[in-house]
């Protein structure tokens, strides 16, 4: 069990609003607690290595960005080959997000999904087939679907909100 001490949780409850958009962003966090840079540093290394906090990343908005081709790569992968398929996917440089889901059938066979942002419809697919060929994960049954509408991102919510 993680024992975590009032600034630790005052840091925890100062995330869930995420990192502040700033040139030195965990100073700004550090401020808001009453601790240091440095201090804010070390203990989300803590909370982290401890487990408390598995993961810190970004949300880009992709479409601000410029990107407004966004597909969902789905693959009818086998059982026995899904893991490695999955290894194999996330680490293309291409792909922002993979992961696993059970089929739901017999109406969706797929099982594993990989997504791909671009500036534009054509290249993705191109990049996808071409990623997919490379790979050999073309001779799988796939579809590339591509966004159609957007929905609002969140960042994780850590810990509980605190009572006024």
């Amino acid at each position: 069990m993680v024992v975590m001490d009032d600034k630790d949780l005052a840091l925890v409850a100062a995330l869930r609003g995420g990192l502040p958009v700033a040139p030195r962003p965990y100073a700004d966090l550090g401020r808001a607690v009453g601790i240091t840079e440095a201090d804010v540093l070390r203990r989300l290394r803590d909370l982290q290595e401890s487990g408390v906090i598995r993961r810190f990343g970004a949300i880009v908005r992709h479409h601000e960005a410029g990107y407004a081709a966004n597909a969902m790569v789905v693959l009818d992968i086998p059982d026995e080959s899904v893991a490695e398929a999955g290894r194999t996917l996330a680490a293309e440089p291409i792909v922002t997000l993979c992961y696993r889901r059970a089929r739901a059938l017999p109406d969706w066979p797929y099982d594993l999904y990989a997504m791909v942002h671009g500036r534009d419809r054509r290249e993705v697919e191109g990049q996808v087939a071409e990623m997919l060929r490379r790979t050999g994960l073309d001779v799988h049954p796939h579809a590339v679907l591509f966004s159609r509408r957007r929905f609002k991102q969140t960042a994780g919510c850590y810990g509980r909100e605190r009572a006024p």
